[in-house]
C-alpha cells in the first residue's frame, strides 16, 4: 500500500510526502507519483506523531477517581484496592479508550506499563497504534510474589509472535519499593538475555528518596548501580530528586529519563525537574502524560506546555526548555529512547505522522508553528494521524470512537461498584 500527502506545511513552505508501506519514501514539492491512496494536506501543517514515553493506558478507567490526594495514600486507598479487581475486560476496554484518547491528539506511539499485558496487547493491535509495553513486576518483597512474576515475564517474551511488530515487548519493575533486590538483579540479567528494555518509576518523591537511604543505605540512583541496573537498557520514570552526581551515573550509563509534569504536579511529587542539567549531560529526556488518574489525559501536546513553562518557572529563566527543545523530547528523543527509526518526517523514517489544523484560532497567526503548537494549541488541533502507513483518523475523526467512549464508561463505573 502506498499513500500520498498533498500540499501540507512542512518547515515553512508546501509539499507533498510520498510513503510507501509504512516508510517515508518522498519528500518534494508536486510529486508525480501512484499511490493507492491520497490525502489533501491544504490548510495543516505535518509533524512527526507524538512518543508518549510513560503511560499505563487501562487507567483511563480511573480518570477523575481519587483527584486531589498525596501519592502514597492515593495509591493505597484508591488505586490499588481497585486494580485488585480489574478483569481482562477492564483492561481491555481501558486500553483502548487510551489509544482513542492518543490518537485524537496526536500520539503513534506509547511505552506502557500496566496489569493484563495481553488485554492492552490486543487493544494495541487492533487500534493501530505502536506500543512498547513493559510487562509488570511487584512483588513487595515476597519470594512467592517474585517467583510469580519470573514466570509470567518468562512466558510473555515468548508470545509477541502472535501480535503486529508494532507491538515490542519490556520489563517494567514498577519501583524500588515494590520490587525486591532480588527480582531487580533477576529483571537486568532477564533484559540482557532477551535484548529488551526495563522500565520503572525512580526518584519521583522525597519520601522515595528518604525511605531508600532508611532502607537501602543510599538513594535510589546509587541503589540500582550498587545492582547493576544503570545502563542503556533502563528508562525511568520521574527522576526528580536527582543529584549532580546522579545525573552524571545515568549519563555515563546512557540511561533514558521520561519528564512526566502533568502527573508530578498534581500529586505535588515535585516540580525541579532538572531537565537542563540531564540534557547538557548528554542524557536522552523523553516525556510522557503518566496514567490518566494521576495526569486526567494523554495530551502531550498539553504536556509539552506544562513541561515548557514549568522548566522555566523554577528556575525564573524563560529561555530555558523552550518551544523546540520540548517538542524534539516529544518526538525524535522518545523515539530514539526506545529504539525506533521514527519521530521525524525524514525519508528513511518510519511512516508515523500527524496533520495539524491550521485553520484555528491557536495558529492565527502562524508567526512560528512550533511555538503555537507548544503554547497555543492543544491535542483537538489534530486533524490527521498516520500509524506504520495506515490512517487511523481523518478530519478529526477514529472508526468506531463513540462505541468505546460509551462501552468504557459503562465498564468503569462496573469497576467501581464491584
Amino acid at each position: 500500500m502506498s499513500l500520498l500527502i498533498k500540499n501540507v506545511l512542512f518547515q515553512n513552505t508546501i509539499q507533498d510526502i510520498y510513503i510507501e508501506g509504512n516508510i517515508i519514501k518522498q519528500i518534494g514539492p508536486d510529486l508525480h507519483v501512484h499511490s493507492d491512496q491520497e490525502i489533501n494536506g491544504k490548510g495543516k501543517a505535518i509533524i512527526p506523531g507524538f512518543v508518549n514515553a510513560h503511560t499505563h493506558a487501562a487507567m483511563t478507567l480511573f480518570r477523575g477517581f481519587g483527584d486531589d490526594m498525596p501519592l502514597m495514600p492515593w495509591l493505597e486507598e484508591k488505586i490499588w484496592p481497585n486494580e485488585a479487581k480489574l478483569t481482562y475486560e477492564d483492561v481491555y476496554w481501558g486500553a483502548k479508550l487510551a489509544c482513542l484518547e492518543m490518537i485524537k491528539s496526536g500520539t503513534t506511539t506509547f511505552l506502557d506499563m500496566y496489569y493484563k499485558f495481553r488485554a492492552t496487547a490486543e487493544a494495541v493491535d487492533e487500534m493501530g497504534l505502536r506500543s512498547l509495553m513493559a510487562g509488570a513486576c511487584i512483588d513487595n518483597f515476597q519470594t512467592g510474589k517474585s517467583d510469580k512474576c519470573k514466570r509470567y515475564n518468562e512466558k510473555l517474551v515468548t508470545e509477541m509472535d502472535k501480535y503486529s511488530s508494532r507491538i515490542r515487548y519490556a520489563i517494567g519493575p514498577h519501583a524500588i519499593y515494590t520490587v525486591s533486590r532480588q527480582l531487580l538483579q533477576w529483571i537486568q540479567a532477564f533484559a540482557d538475555e532477551h535484548d529488551i528494555y526495563i522500565h520503572l518509576h525512580l526518584s519521583e518523591t522525597e519520601g522515595e528518596v528518604t525511605n531508600s537511604i532508611k532502607n537501602f543505605g543510599t538513594t535510589p540512583v546509587r541503589y540500582l548501580k550498587q545492582l547493576g541496573l544503570l545502563s542503556p537498557r533502563l528508562i525511568i520514570a520521574h527522576g526528580i530528586y536527582v543529584d549532580d552526581e546522579e545525573i552524571k551515573m545515568l549519563a555515563d550509563n546512557g540511561v533514558k529519563v521520561v519528564h512526566n509534569p502533568a502527573s508530578n504536579m498534581k500529586l505535588a511529587s515535585g516540580f525541579k525537574f532538572k531537565f537542563c542539567e540531564m540534557k547538557k549531560a548528554g542524557i536522552m529526556v523523553a516525556l510522557g502524560t503518566d496514567g490518566c488518574s494521576s495526569s486526567n489525559n494523554l495530551d502531550m501536546i498539553e504536556a509539552m506546555k506544562l513541561a515548557s513553562l514549568l522548566g522555566k518557572v523554577w528556575r525564573k529563566d524563560p529561555e530555558a526548555v523552550t518551544a523546540s527543545e520540548i517538542f524534539q523530547s516529544a518526538t525524535e528523543v522518545g523515539a530514539a529512547a526506545i529504539g525506533l527509526n521514527a519521530g521525524k518526517v525524514e525519508v528513511g523514517c518510519l511512516a508515523d505522522l500527524c496533520l495539524v489544523d491550521l485553520k484555528i484560532p491557536a495558529f492565527t497567526p502562524n508567526h512560528n508553528f512550533i511555538s503555537n503548537l507548544v503554547y497555543a494549541a492543544n491535542g483537538s488541533c489534530i486533524d490527521t494521524v498516520v500509524c506504520d502507513g495506515k490512517i487511523l483518523m481523518q478530519n478529526k475523526k477514529v472508526d468506531g470512537e463513540d462505541e468505546i467512549m460509551e462501552k468504557t464508561a459503562q465498564i468503569a463505573y462496573d469497576l467501581i461498584r464491584r
